[in-house]
């Protein structure tokens, strides 16, 4: 077992997360940390990587990998655009695997706010500044918006946009009990104070594929400590041709979605104790 993790595991034995092995490049820096989730995406996290590098005086960059095999993410590539951390994610699960994984590596590290961004190129972060602003002014949950003052949504296919319009961001909304414009969009960021809330635990297994963005929007909203809730502005472009980045697939994959999300809307994510009767 990597020594790191075996630490992280003793010190927080409530915490569940899959296990992962951890190459630190350098030592941390900075207050805030921004955690790239990849797999297997080649050139388009080598794209965004090096665009992120001139950001790393504010945040250490981090890379959640979930098991990538296309070499995209050799260690002499990983020090030269500045990234702090490797993260190989050995565990089952898929995305919120991978976020519970660099959760608990960043929150141990003790940075004061995480920011989470794809690695599939699709979001523009010069967005990263305004992040670590809002984190700084107390900010609890910060969404990235395509749907806001300022925001650009490009060549976002039509299903998606009215996925997002008519179904996602309303029900989420009414869940949380606070408006949301742009709920499928993972370019967010989350306060030390929020993801340490033993009430919301969030180091726990029922978060494996999609579950942790819809359960932490929803559930950082009707908290009764009053996290500080916003939205920022982001663009997010789909390429006009080709193969639309994503890992979900269109008919099995979205079914899935669907149905976490009306789980999470009902707040069957809630630890037990929680969850609402009938």
């Amino acid at each position: 077992m990597d020594k790191i993790v075996d630490r992280i595991k003793h010190k927080h034995s409530a915490w569940a997360f899959p296990d992962f092995k951890v190459q630190e490049l350098s030592p941390k820096k900075n207050k805030y940390a921004v955690c790239v989730f990849v797999i297997n995406e080649g050139k388009r996290v080598q794209k965004q990587l090096k665009a992120m590098k001139k950001y790393s005086t504010i945040v250490d960059i981090i890379v959640a990998d979930g098991g990538s095999t296309d070499g995209s993410l050799e260690k002499d590539f990983l020090k030269s655009v500045n990234v702090r951390v490797l993260l190989t994610k050995l565990g089952p699960g898929k995305l919120s695997a991978q976020m519970r994984m660099a959760f608990a590596y960043s929150l141990d590290q003790g940075y004061d706010g995480v920011i989470v961004v794809d690695g599939n190129g699709k979001d523009d972060i010069s967005a990263i500044p305004d992040f670590v602003n809002l984190l700084k002014e107390g900010d609890d949950h910060i969404q990235g918006s395509r749907y806001i003052k300022g925001g650009k949504a490009i060549n976002t296919p039509k299903s998606r946009h009215y996925a997002v319009k008519i179904l996602h961001s309303p029900l989420i909304s009414i869940a949380a009990r606070h408006h949301h414009t742009d709920t499928t969009n993972g370019f967010r960021a989350y306060s030390k104070r929020l993801l340490l809330d033993p009430d919301l635990d969030i180091f726990r297994d029922v978060f494996s594929t999609y579950e942790l963005h819809y359960y932490l929007a929803i559930e950082s909203a009707r908290s009764p400590k009053k996290y500080k809730l916003s939205e920022t502005p982001v663009t997010r472009e789909y390429p006009k041709k080709g193969k639309t980045p994503t890992k979900i697939s269109p008919v099995k994959g979205n079914l899935h979605i669907m149905g976490i999300l009306f789980k999470a809307a009902r707040r069957q994510y809630l630890p037990k104790k929680d969850q609402p009767r009938g």
